[in-house]
């Protein structure tokens, strides 16, 4: 980046801009913030260039950064737990089943079912099977309790074992 950091900048940002704006719906399912957060991840690495250094590869320091912005949002905009219910959020575009592989269209279902989660299940599950990250590092991201977020995992698998029982079922 010090040596060509516009062409160093370009090229990370073609490559990896699609990864990013995918990594931070699976937090905050809405395209347009999405991608509002990801260009602000670059625009931050922009502004460190002189000093950007990263000791992880590129991509999990860009998931991460990524992550951190969409956790970072929800907490600045102050969104309430209580109003989950009422917050609406977008499926992320997915392609016709029909022409996808079985792997494919089970990957969509997998989706679906977490995109329908309420907002609190379905940021917990998320950081939890797709961040990897424990009980505790959820509870202290998020300012809650290691039980509710126990209660919350709790929620959303029961919520995702209904759904998928109703699919098997109707088959």
């Amino acid at each position: 980046m010090k040596a060509d950091s516009e062409k160093a900048m370009e090229t990370m940002f073609r490559e990896y801009y699609p990864f990013l704006c995918k990594a931070i719906i699976r937090v905050l399912p809405d395209a347009h913030l999405a991608e509002d957060l990801a260009q602000d991840v670059f625009f931050d690495i922009w502004n460190k260039r002189e000093n950007f250094s990263i000791n992880t590869s590129l991509q999990a320091y860009l998931r991460r950064a990524g992550i951190n912005r969409a956790l970072n949002y929800i907490r600045d905009r102050k969104i309430r737990w209580d109003d989950e219910e009422k917050i609406a959020f977008q499926a992320s575009n997915l392609t016709d089943a029909s022409r996808k592989i079985e792997g494919e269209e089970l990957k969509q279902k997998i989706e679906e079912a977490i995109n329908q989660l309420p907002e609190r299940c379905r940021l917990v599950f998320t950081l939890s099977r797709f961040e990897e990250m424990s009980y505790q590092e959820i509870a202290d991201q998020l300012g809650i309790s290691i039980k509710t977020v126990e209660n919350q995992m709790s929620k959303a698998l029961r919520i995702l074992r209904e759904a998928f029982d109703e699919e098997l079922k109707g088959e």
